[in-house]
């Protein structure tokens, strides 16, 4: 785990000097949304947050360093004759996104992205868990201002625990950016 950890870390140190080097812009992008469980019976959904640093490399890619953080729900789990609440637990993740181009209209953006992060998974009465996760998407944005844009993304995202087990959430998301600094 600590292998993955540490290679997902010298990739984004290798990428963002470079990328930043040639890129048309950079960003930073707050977001806020709802995390949804997806064929889970012991957890509800709950709201998640994070940060996104949008790197624009060249027109048809935009890499996306991110930290994100869910809170979902407790669920009520009967076994036998008992019912009792269980934590819903909470997900933090930082990793790096690929989006891509997409469709562009008049201020408007239409785009598809596709990343892999590493998730911690902590839970009251379980140890931590951290492993690697996967997520794609689709992303709506406009800007209404030349700096500031806004967007609406739908993601699946997947966190494999082994043993042909996983985690999976379908994430709501808006995000407000502002462009940091642009680059001829």
């Amino acid at each position: 785990m600590k292998r993955r950890f540490t290679l997902l870390a010298l990739v984004l140190v290798a990428i963002l000097p470079a990328g930043a080097a040639r890129a048309a812009s950079i960003g930073v992008e707050a977001f806020g949304g709802v995390s949804i469980p997806i064929v889970q019976d012991d957890t509800d959904q709950g709201s998640q947050f994070g940060v996104r640093v949008p790197v624009n490399l060249i027109p048809l890619l935009t890499v996306e360093p991110y930290f994100g953080a869910s809170a979902l729900g407790n669920k009520s789990v009967t076994l036998g004759a008992v019912t009792y609440e269980r934590d819903g637990g909470d997900v933090t993740a930082f990793g790096l996104n690929a989006r891509l181009g997409g469709f562009s209209g008049p201020g408007l953006k239409v785009f598809p992205y596709v990343g892999i992060g590493s998730h911690t998974l902590k839970r009251e009465g379980t140890a931590d868990l951290t492993k690697a996760g996967y997520n794609f998407g689709l992303g709506i944005g406009f800007s209404p201002l030349p700096k500031l844009s806004a967007g609406l993304r739908g993601e699946f995202n997947m966190i494999p625990l082994g043993n042909e087990t996983s985690r999976k959430f379908a994430n709501v998301t808006l995000g407000v950016s502002y462009n940091v600094l642009s680059l001829p």
